[in-house]
């Protein structure tokens, strides 16, 4: 009996061993891992600048410039002689400004550019403003600088049609260049070469920004710079409907990315490969680079082969739905453009807008002759200038701090604008009780706009009728709403963009559009004893923000309760959510400037019963969204969520999923797995019992908890009734246990799931 007991603990012993040893190599082996960015990486929150008059004042980022060619007087002066000299062209007939006119916008007033013979691009010339913040030149990136983008025009058959060593010769033999070469570069042997050629001409291009635009000097402060129909066309160019802001936006007015459009050729088709012909990559296939709209009033036509001759038909374009939503057969379509509808008198709103983005105080003078002698362009009539004319007529009068800070009222029947754009930093507005209809503009610091309820305790009412796009749409920091109700919008109840310590409380929204409370790109909001029913997106949204706080609010009949997207340092509690698609929702979207969402706690909320069906529009991201989940992580790092309780979800109470789940891996430009969350101290009654079919689709069943085994450290310390897998890790396990168990788990799933 002693033999046989030794026997039984002795292979005992060996499986325990074998088992502890599988456990310390699978442990071991490396596990899947983000990359950590810095915060200096992370663009998130506010970027304003320390001494902002409004949300909006951003300053810009550093030039893209080339450490071996410093800019100097000399050689701007330099590259701005051979930009207009024909000597620059095989035939002296044609110089850089031929195409790039400073008059047509440095672009060139045609559809295409034209050089020599039959063979000519059949792009559109892109404007050469605000190009030293460009760091691929080319609507397809295909030159890295300036510098090496000059050999392509100065030396093809179809436009320049230029011998390096013949242009040499002929600069040579003309003493005012020499003179200039040597002033431009006076430490070098040899100051004439193509090199120094291309080094001047790019220094003279980056000369080329426009910063005093009336926006630049309504960012500042001055209210007046814009005209109301600026400022209408301006808060329906960042609105969420439209979605302009995405790749244009501020202060440079692009993303700098490369975007599919989907503009046909004449006959109805897509022909040009754009940057996938650069790349190789297919999804880039029909992709351009995304222009700066800098004086792009002047610029006209537009696209990138020149197809539309006006602004007013780019709109159209956009808004019917971008090619896909003209009957052109676009694959691969940026997710940011979809349809949008908009009224003639928004149109009007928005190219006057787009009017006030127009510069040409810092256009250089044609030179009346060039050091060769040959002729230069002339100056050439742009009719836009007159129209650019006719919309910025705003004044010139900056926000002034005011004797001391004043209570004003907006009596029932007034207009609440009119008084808005009486106030100054400091003041608060109070609303009598009563239904007001009209969108609020605001764009001044230190402001309070506060409802006074009636006697039953009933708030005054915004209400847009289905008409206008925002409620409220503020700028400006240090801002609190409270006491309101707004009703029957079609982007957004309350929206601030790009501020710093934004309160909203007290709301009630309803029928708001796209979002019910809407902060992006704020530092510090605050958004509690809000109620919100019936958004196409979420009810309560956080977007690209630092610092948030969600709580004491009710969403319902929503698409989704409560949404902080891409967005680090937020803490969403004492919420109750019913009746939504998905009660909470903490994703990381791809193509988007923030690219971290970290740091969410969600704790003692109250979610049950979303299970609404997705009524979100299908051209927007949360239509992807399934019915019947509690929270939903998508590829958010850094989350614990405690103290809740979930109650009827009838596909899952927390699913926790990767981005590239959801989006194309291709496409995805974000670190994609969702890492260190902590599940713990929540209650789980009666969830998953009826799953969507987008579950269904990934082979699962409803549960309490799906995790999708993307990534190692995850913990749940609770006791669910249904889970996948069936087995969760708990912070009882060691992590070389946890990362062993991930290891086999994460090897079924893709390989057998």
């Amino acid at each position: 009996m002693n033999k046989v007991l030794k026997r039984i603990l002795w292979t005992l012993g060996t499986v325990v061993m074998i088992l502890l040893l599988l456990v310390i190599i699978l442990g071991s082996l490396p596990t899947r891992a983000d990359p950590v960015l810095s915060r200096e990486e992370i663009t998130v929150g506010s970027q304003i600048k320390a001494d902002a008059a409004t949300g909006l004042d951003v300053p810009f980022p550093a030039t893209i410039e080339n450490p071996d060619n410093p800019s100097t007087p000399a050689k701007v002066e330099l590259g701005r002689l051979l930009f207009f000299d024909p000597l620059l062209s095989g035939e002296n007939d044609l110089s850089c400004a031929t195409c790039h006119h400073p008059d047509a916008g440095f672009s060139n007033a045609s559809g295409v550019s034209f050089g020599k013979g039959d063979g000519h691009s059949l792009r559109n010339v892109p404007t050469l403003w605000e190009v030293a913040y460009k760091d691929a030149l080319f609507l397809d990136g295909r030159a890295e600088s300036l510098e090496t983008q000059l050999l392509v025009p100065l030396t093809s058959a179809d436009e320049m049609a230029q011998d390096p060593d013949a242009l040499l010769e002929e600069l040579q033999a003309i003493d005012a260049y020499q003179n200039a070469f040597k002033s431009a570069f006076p430490e070098s042997a040899d100051p004439i070469s193509i090199q120094s050629v291309s080094y001047a001409l790019a220094a003279f291009e980056r000369s080329l920004v426009a910063h005093d635009t009336p926006f630049d000097r309504y960012a500042a402060g001055d209210r007046n710079a814009l005209t109301a129909s600026q400022r209408r066309g301006f808060h329906l160019f960042r609105s969420g409907s439209l979605g302009c802001y995405n790749c244009h936006n501020a202060p440079t007015f692009s993303s700098g990315t490369y975007e599919v459009i989907g503009v046909p050729d004449a006959d109805g088709t897509l022909s040009d490969l754009g940057r996938g012909a650069i790349s190789g990559n297919a999804n880039e296939n029909y992709a351009f680079r995304v222009p700066s709209l800098r004086n792009v009033a002047l610029t006209a036509p537009y696209m990138h082969n020149g197809a539309f001759e006006t602004l007013e038909e780019v709109l159209a374009f956009y808004s019917a739905g971008g090619g896909k939503g003209n009957g052109v057969d676009v694959p691969n379509q940026s997710r940011h453009v979809r349809s949008f509808s908009l009224t003639t008198q928004e149109t009007t709103d928005l190219v006057n807008f787009l009017m006030a983005l127009s510069d040409e105080s810092n256009v250089p003078k044609i030179p009346q002759d060039v050091p060769s002698g040959l002729p230069v362009v002339g100056s050439m009539e742009n009719p836009a200038r007159e129209r650019v004319a006719a919309s910025n007529v705003g004044g010139n009068t900056a926000i002034g701090a005011g004797t001391s800070p004043q209570v004003l009222t907006v009596k029932a029947g007034d207009s609440i604008q009119a008084v808005v754009d009486q106030a100054r930093p400091g003041d608060t507005i109070e609303i009598e009780f009563s239904t007001y209809h009209e969108g609020v503009i605001v764009d001044i610091n230190d402001l309070t706009i506060r409802g006074i309820p009636n006697s039953a305790g009933e708030y005054p009412t915004i209400d847009g009728q289905e008409k206008l796009t925002d409620g409220i749409s503020a700028t400006g920091n240090n801002f609190t709403v409270e006491k309101l109700r707004f009703l029957n919008f079609t982007n957004n109840g309350v929206k601030v963009d790009g501020a710093v310590n934004i309160v909203m409380r007290d709301l009630y929204v309803e029928n708001p559009g796209i979002y019910g409370t809407y902060p992006v790109h704020c530092t510090g909001a605050l958004v509690e004893r809000v109620e919100v029913v019936g958004a196409k997106d979420a009810g309560v949204y956080a977007g690209q923000c630092e610092n948030v706080v969600v709580r004491d609010s009710v969403v319902y009949g929503n698409v989704i309760g409560i949404e902080v997207e891409n967005s680090i340092n937020a803490e969403i509690y004492n919420n109750h959510a019913y009746d939504n698609t998905i009660g909470i929702f903490i994703p990381l979207l791809p193509h988007l400037p923030s690219k971290a969402s970290s740091n969410t706690k969600i704790y003692n909320n109250l979610l049950e019963t979303n299970n609404h069906e997705n009524f979100a529009p299908k051209d927007i991201t949360a239509a992807i969204m399934p019915r019947g989940g509690g929270i939903g992580l998508l590829g958010s790092d850094n989350v614990e969520i405690y103290g809740n309780t979930f109650r009827g979800n009838d596909s899952v109470a927390v699913g926790i999923f990767r981005v590239t789940a959801f989006f194309d891996p291709a496409q995805v430009d974000v670190a994609p797995h969702p890492e260190q969350i902590y599940i713990h101290n929540n209650t789980y009654e009666n969830n998953g019992g009826n799953a969507d079919q987008a579950i269904r689709n990934f082979g699962l069943q409803g549960a309490d908890i799906i995790w999708d085994a993307s990534t190692w450290d995850v913990r749940v310390d609770d006791k669910v009734n249904t889970s996948f897998p069936p087995i969760l890790p708990n912070s009882g396990w060691p992590a070389i246990t946890r990362k062993a168990f991930w290891q086999v788990f994460h090897y079924v799933v893709e390989n057998f799931g």
